[in-house]
């Protein structure tokens, strides 16, 4: 099966195949895959083990490995088919929202309400679980308002910085 994944705006070819193997841009990649929860799973890629978060949302799916945050959309040949039909992503206009993965204390906030930013720009770092994680603008916009600031706490889901 193919699908069509987005990541901070990079798009890339994923196929699993029925003998299990999977290829990434047309590049066959080892990769061992374990389920530790329901949101949590060990991946061993290439010789390197990562914990992964992955949460899915409504419009897209958040990944936290390493202590960064990917956001994207993961789309089987079918839907993606469709999708460009439509007239392409919806997620390229309009508001969109960065929220927090998991509870934590916001350290630092990098931009200001009216800032220009471009996709995958560092706008927000929280702190959880003593890791310093990166949050990132999924697309280049403009920054619309900022409901945190340096040294606040916050839920997991909190809106941090809404873009349009």
């Amino acid at each position: 099966m193919k699908y069509i994944t987005t990541i901070n705006g990079k798009k890339f070819e994923v196929e699993i195949r029925d003998d299990s193997t999977v290829w990434v841009n047309g590049k066959q990649r080892s990769v061992d895959f374990l389920s530790l929860g329901p949101t949590l799973f060990s991946i061993i890629m290439d010789n390197a083990q990562h914990e992964v978060v992955v949460e899915n949302r409504e419009d897209a799916v958040e990944v936290l490995m390493n202590g960064r945050l990917y956001t994207g959309t993961v789309l089987d040949e079918r839907a993606q088919l469709m999708r460009n039909r439509r007239g392409g992503d919806a997620a390229d206009s309009g508001e969109v929202t960065v929220r927090a993965p998991m509870p934590g204390l916001i350290v630092l906030v990098t931009v200001n309400e009216g800032d220009q930013v471009t996709a995958g720009q560092t706008l927000v770092i929280l702190e959880s679980m003593k890791m310093q994680n990166e949050l990132k603008a999924p697309r280049a916009g403009t920054v619309q308002r900022v409901s945190v600031q340096a040294g606040t706490t916050v839920e997991q889901r909190k809106v941090l910085i809404t873009l349009t």
